[in-house]
């Protein structure tokens, strides 16, 4: 899968025409910001995991980290990253575009609380480089396999308390 199935899934709720395609790579965080014109910490990222054998993704602030300690009393397992050939072959999308968008339909969406700071966020669209802007509201209603707010990140409450 690829952009093309993020536009796909978006093409469904007419949205597909804010999907935003860069001459750039925005693969990672640092890159998908400057990208964007944007502060790191705004890039939704997915980071993907397996529970047992079932895929999963959480969504995070880009500045975010996961918390071994949180994760494991949310899920009840290690946190176990996918391998980049996991992640095409569990999640549908190579690492550097995985999104909760046109994925395969037996993985789990969890996004973190780290967001909910943020108006918008923009998480990418099944490339590595591409992204939407979504409010916290849009990007709840359209990660597909939504299933409920985590609390599973840390490194981003410093900032969120200091300023």
């Amino acid at each position: 899968m690829s952009i093309e199935a993020g536009r796909a899934y978006f093409r469904q709720f007419g949205i597909e025409d804010r999907v935003l395609e860069f001459d750039v790579s925005s693969a990672t965080v640092e890159l998908a910001a400057a990208a964007l014109n944007t502060e790191g910490k705004r890039i939704a990222k997915s980071l993907s995991f397996k529970v047992g054998e079932e895929p999963i993704l959480v969504i995070a602030a880009g500045d975010a980290k996961v918390d071994n300690k949180k994760y494991k009393a949310q899920f009840g397992a290690k946190a176990k990253m996918l391998t980049p050939d996991e992640a095409v072959e569990l999640i549908g999308h190579a690492v550097g575009g995985v999104c909760p968008f046109g994925i395969k339909d037996n993985v789990k969406t969890y996004l973190d609380e780290s967001l909910k700071r943020f108006e918008t966020v923009f998480p990418a669209v099944g490339s590595s480089n591409s992204a939407i802007e979504l409010t916290i509201p849009e990007l709840e209603k359209y990660a597909q396999n939504f299933v409920e707010w985590v609390d599973v990140c840390k490194a981003w409450q410093d900032e969120a308390v200091n300023g």
